[in-house]
This record gives structure tokens, C-alpha cells and sequence, in this order.
């Protein structure tokens, strides 16, 4: 049976398989004792499973007074690595890996899954699909056909974090068509329907939170995350539908363990966010104005009265009934200020945008403006995304589901924060519920990390928060070039590592100041990377600041189909462990299927030593002879034998 098997692979990957044991090959040569294994035997305590939901039905293996595997800091371990698989799935992973690599192919691959529907009907296709790029990165269709995939992660210490994958298929043309209208205020696009500038005379917008034609489609260079476009409120509704959907997915088919993943411009007009983003970069620099100080408002230890004294000397009289109702409605402590405005009171009552971002003029004493005028109809939709965040975030809250903020471009990405960080404080009092995302590529993210950090602590509410690099990059830095703002992402690879390091430390020093008082649960951190020396570091700083991997504090993700030889070895060595688990109809997938394949062909290197690896683990299984075929059809994972 072997030569037949080896026979169906590409013949680069067959002759691999027969003669894969060559010294060249990645791992190979290392030495068979493990570096820096690690044995655990640590257990859960009642605080800590609070924290991240992880009921005692879930933990109960966690709980006994079990070894757990050690684990190998190389993270060559191929056979723990991928155990879990059918002889099939690891044949599958070999054919679609090396596809990945074919150039080509890569580059025209929405072309050709447009060509293969066409030419073999949707049917075949989908066959076609399930045995190679769907079936290794897809769970499956809806939420039954995905249950047996999450129960053998599950099995090997794997927890899941759900998304509906299906993505509106629209051209280049139609995309920037949408985002124009739907990021133009309706004053500017009717300028830009009589054929004016898109920013009129004299507004005084700023250059970055204004909508611009040729980035206007969110998907250029970009491979590594999905883009929602805005229609109309009726699909804002369908798509807070999805969400919901899948917070019951998520209860039903992970028991408490799971995440669902959300994107806020999915569920309102995306002119909103970006012009709340451009009001928190005008806050900033009122509150320098008046009161000199050039850093966070939150560290700032300025009260009201230095307000109150600055406003006397510009003889803005402090009684006056507009200004006084802004001093007080200020978001402050006995530290001093936190905000400027009542965020909370924004997202929780009728407040109307307009109304609320004014504040009082140091030459005039009139309240004016820091938000472009807004229309009833935009003061409604804002409206509506704020009832959709609270419908997701209540029943996530109800069905004991977390759920993910993505992170998103830099013009939407300060409201994106503001919003979740405000959603945190209302939804995350007993655990937490509401995950933030930052992304380490950018220069301000440790600022922004440990500033949020600091608001939750000071208004005393659980934190989450998922570290990434980031997925737009090459967008964000043309378009800062050609706008003329500085480029907000860090200059080199290893200055977004350091970065992606400095947050971590921050966050385990928080978590051990807070063990010092007996409340390490209030802050629970997700190392979403596929570099293995970003993991290898977090094992050993988890270690050095005392941190056990069952406290279930610091968890680490990775998709479905990438890195299960970090996966893997992490889950069965008791660590806190989650895959990004796709799923979705066949034919409504393909745009996310293109961008894995996009995504997998941009990273060879790494690429390399996971195929190196499968290799390895088919070399071992032929060599032991547990290439098993049963009647039924079914291949036997080896570690069924």
C-alpha cells in the first residue's frame, strides 16, 4: 500500500518521502533529546478557571494530578505534532503546502478556483476543495458538520475560536465604489457627486481620517485578514445575525472553552469609526492645548481644577451653565482624569455624537465641535452599531462566550479600541467576556496596551486582549506615504518582535502584581503569533515571572491548517491553546481559501519546516508500518494504533 501512496503525491514530495532522511532536511540533524523540554505538573486553581470560562466539565483532566507531555522548545516533536491526524490529512497537508509554494499558482489562485467552478460545476468543485485547500484549513460547512474537528482538537488540550468564513466576492471596482459611500459624510458626498474635491473648502479634517479613493479597497496587500464592506443598515442586521450565530456555535460545540470573532465595521458605516477616531486624535491635542502636557490623559494626574483655572485665565467664567455641564460630565478618579467625555455614557444612552464632542473655545468661550456636523440619519446609524455591539456582547455575556475584537486599519482602529475598551468595562465585572486586539507592528501599541491596561485597573473591570503583529502593513505604510503622516509601523521585523515582547512583559508584570494580591484572574492575555520564538519566549517568560500554563492566564492561538507542530505539543503539555477555526459553505469561502493560500506562500521558511516535518512524521508511519487503510475507507491516525 505505501508505493501507491507515495505514487498520488507530486513527484518532488514522493521522492522527499523516500528519501527524506538526508542530512539537509530541517530538524533532522538536531540532537534527539529534546532542548529545553519541560515537564508540567501544575493544577488549575477556582480564580484563575473563572477567568477564562473554563467550566470544571472542561478542566477536569486539567485538575487531576496528571503529567502532562513535556514539551519540546524546538518544536520538532513531528510525531506528538501531528498524532491527531489521518494518514490522509497528513497526505493532504503535504499536497497542499507544496502548492503553496508554486508561484504561480499562488498568484492567480482566485482566478483559477473562479475557472474550476465554471469548468467542473459547483459540485465537483467542492469535492475537489474538500480534499485539498478546504478540507486542511476549513472545519467544515455549519455548525454540525464542524463538531468533529473541534472534538479531536479538544482531545489533544486544543480549545477553538469560531468564525464564519463566508466573504462577499466583489470586484476591485465595486469594493472602492462602497467604501466611498460609505466613508464620505453625506455633505462631502454630495461635493463628490457634483464632481468637487471629496473634502470641502476649509474643513479641517485631518489628511489621515479622511476617506481616500485609492486605498479605498481594504483589501489591496493584504492577505492575512477579511474585509467587510458597508451596504446598508439591512446587511449591518444579517451580519450581526452571523455573529450571533456563531456565539451558539461556539457554546454548543466547545463547552464553555471557546471564542467567537467579531469586526465592528461589520456591523455599522465605517464613516463613524473613522470619524470618532479623528475626535480622540483632536482630544489629544485639546487637552495640550489647555493644559501643557504633552502625554496620555490618564497619566497626566490633571483634574477638573486645572481646567477651571486655565478657562478663569482666558476669562471663560466657569459658571457658565455649558461649561460647567462639560467639566462634570468628564471621566475622572481620584488619580485625576481618565477621559475627557463620558464614553460610557455615549455607548449606553441616547447622547447624540454632535452633542456630545464640544468643548469650550479658549478665545470665544462657545462650545464648539471636535466631530464634523452629522446628519439625523448618521446620528441614527451610530445608534445602531452601538445596539448591535450590545446585542452581541449580551448574549455572548448570557451563552458564557467570549468574543474577539479583530483590530483593523489605523484610521478606524483608536474608535475601534475606544469602543471595545468601553464594552470591557460594562460586560467584563465577573469574567471576562470582551477581547481587545493589538497589533505589534504599530509604534504606539505598547503606549496604547499599557494605558488600557491602567484604565482597567483603575475602573476595576477584567481585561483581554489578543497580541499580534498585524495584516496590513504594506497598505498602512503607502498610505501614509503618500498622505504625508508618518508611518506608524515599526521600521524593521525585529523591532515589531521587541515590541510584541515589551507587551507581553507588560501584561505578565500585571498579571504577577495582581497575583501578589490575590487577583490574577482580572487580566487574561492571548499570544496570537505562528513565530515559534515569539512562543518559545512567552513558555520561558511565563516561567521566569512565575506564571503556570494551567492558571489559565496566557493562552496561545493559531489557525486551523498552520503550525499544529506548535499547536500540537503546546495543548498536550498543558498549556492554554486555541485554533482559529473557519467554517462556511465551499463555494462561499473561496476568498478566505485565497487569502491562506496567499498568506502560506509568504512565509516559506516556515513553510519549509512544517512540510519538513509532515514528511518526517509519513517517513515514520510507513517505516512502522501504519499506513492503514480500512474497508470503510477511513485512514487510522497513528495514534489510534
Amino acid at each position: 500500500m505505501a508505493p501507491v501512496l507515495i505514487a498520488s503525491l507530486p513527484r518532488s514530495l514522493a521522492t522527499c518521502v523516500r528519501y527524506g532522511q538526508g542530512k539537509s532536511k530541517i530538524c533532522w540533524s538536531l540532537s534527539s533529546r529534546p532542548i529545553g523540554a519541560i515537564g508540567i505538573r501544575y493544577k488549575s486553581t477556582p480564580a484563575a478557571a473563572s477567568l477564562v470560562n473554563e467550566n470544571a466539565a472542561v478542566d477536569t483532566a486539567s485538575q487531576d494530578d496528571k503529567d502532562k507531555d513535556p514539551l519540546d522548545l524546538t518544536f520538532c516533536d513531528y510525531r506528538n505534532a501531528f498524532k491527531s491526524k489521518t494518514n490522509f490529512e497528513l497526505l493532504r497537508g503535504l499536497l497542499v503546502f507544496h502548492l503553496c509554494t508554486i508561484k504561480p499558482l499562488v498568484e492567480n489562485n482566485a482566478k483559477l478556483m473562479k475557472l474550476g467552478q465554471k469548468v467542473l460545476g459547483k459540485r465537483l468543485f467542492a469535492a475537489l476543495m474538500k480534499a485539498t485547500f478546504y478540507g486542511h484549513f476549513v472545519a467544515g460547512e455549519d455548525q454540525i458538520t464542524i463538531q468533529p474537528t473541534l472534538e479531536r482538537l479538544r482531545s489533544f488540550g486544543v480549545k477553538s475560536i469560531l468564525d464564519y468564513s463566508v466573504e462577499e466576492d466583489l470586484s476591485s471596482e465595486d469594493a472602492e465604489e462602497r467604501e466611498m459611500e460609505s466613508c464620505l459624510p453625506s455633505s462631502e458626498r454630495e461635493e463628490e457627486e457634483r464632481g468637487c474635491e471629496s473634502k470641502a473648502e476649509g474643513s479641517n479634517a485631518m489628511e489621515r481620517y479622511t476617506p481616500q479613493r485609492k486605498f479605498a479597497d481594504r483589501r489591496q496587500q493584504v492577505s492575512g485578514a477579511r474585509t467587510y464592506f458597508y451596504v446598508n443598515e439591512a446587511q449591518c442586521e444579517k451580519n450581526m445575525e452571523t455573529f450571533i450565530n456563531c456565539i451558539d456555535a461556539v457554546s454548543d460545540a466547545t463547552h464553555g472553552t471557546g471564542f467567537a470573532a467579531i469586526k465592528m465595521t461589520a456591523l455599522g458605516r465605517p464613516q463613524l469609526l473613522m470619524q470618532l477616531s479623528e475626535v480622540i486624535a483632536r482630544t489629544r491635542q485639546y487637552f495640550q492645548q489647555v493644559t501643557g502636557k504633552t502625554g496620555p490623559i490618564i497619566r497626566s494626574d490633571v483634574n477638573t481644577d486645572v481646567f477651571e483655572k486655565r478657562f478663569r485665565e482666558e476669562n471663560i467664567l466657569t459658571d457658565n451653565l455649558d461649561v460647567k455641564k462639560w467639566l462634570d460630565s468628564m471621566t475622572y478618579d481620584k488619580k485625576g482624569l481618565i477621559h475627557l467625555f463620558s464614553w460610557s455614557g455615549l455607548i449606553d444612552t441616547n447622547i447624540l455624537l454632535g452633542d456630545l464632542f464640544r468643548v469650550p473655545n479658549l478665545n470665544s468661550g462657545q462650545m464648539e465641535p471636535l466631530i464634523s456636523a452629522l446628519t439625523r440619519e448618521e446620528e441614527e446609524m451610530f445608534k445602531n452599531m452601538m445596539r448591535r455591539l450590545h446585542t452581541i456582547f449580551q448574549y455572548a455575556q448570557e451563552r458564557d462566550v467570549r468574543v474577539m475584537v479583530d483590530a483593523e486599519q489605523t484610521y478606524f482602529q483608536p474608535a475601534i479600541s475606544r469602543l471595545t475598551l468601553e464594552m470591557m468595562k460594562k460586560y467584563n465585572q465577573e469574567k471576562a467576556i470582551v477581547f481587545n486586539t493589538y497589533q505589534c507592528y504599530l509604534k504606539e501599541t505598547f503606549n496604547n496596551l499599557s494605558l488600557d491596561l491602567e484604565q482597567a485597573y483603575r475602573q476595576n473591570f477584567y481585561f483581554g486582549a489578543k497580541l499580534v503583529r498585524g495584516a496590513y502593513m504594506e497598505q498602512e505604510r503607502a498610505r501614509a506615504e503618500e498622505l504625508g503622516y508618518e508611518d506608524p509601523i515599526n521600521p524593521s521585523f525585529d523591532a515589531t518582535t521587541n515590541m510584541y515582547h515589551q507587551c507581553l512583559e507588560e501584561s505578565l508584570r500585571r498579571i504577577k502584581m495582581n497575583k501578589n494580591v490575590g487577583d490574577s484572574h482580572k487580566i487574561a492575555i492571548m499570544v496570537a503569533s505562528h513565530n515559534e520564538d515569539t512562543v518559545r519566549y512567552t513558555v520561558n517568560k511565563m516561567a521566569e515571572f512565575g506564571i503556570h500554563p494551567l492558571d489559565r492566564v496566557i493562552c496561545f492561538g493559531q489557525l486551523l491548517g498552520m503550525c499544529d507542530h506548535i499547536s500540537l505539543p503546546l495543548g498536550q503539555a498543558g498549556y492554554s491553546v486555541y485554533k482559529y477555526v473557519p467554517y462556511g459553505p465551499v463555494n462561499e469561502v473561496l476568498p478566505y481559501l485565497s487569502r491562506r493560500a496567499t498568506e502560506n506562500s509568504s512565509i516559506l521558511v516556515k513553510l519549509q519546516k512544517e512540510k519538513s516535518l509532515l514528511l518526517q512524521e509519513m517517513w515514520r508511519r510507513i517505516k512502522k508500518g501504519h499506513l492503514v487503510y480500512h474497508p470503510k475507507g477511513n485512514y487510522v491516525p497513528v495514534g489510534a494504533q
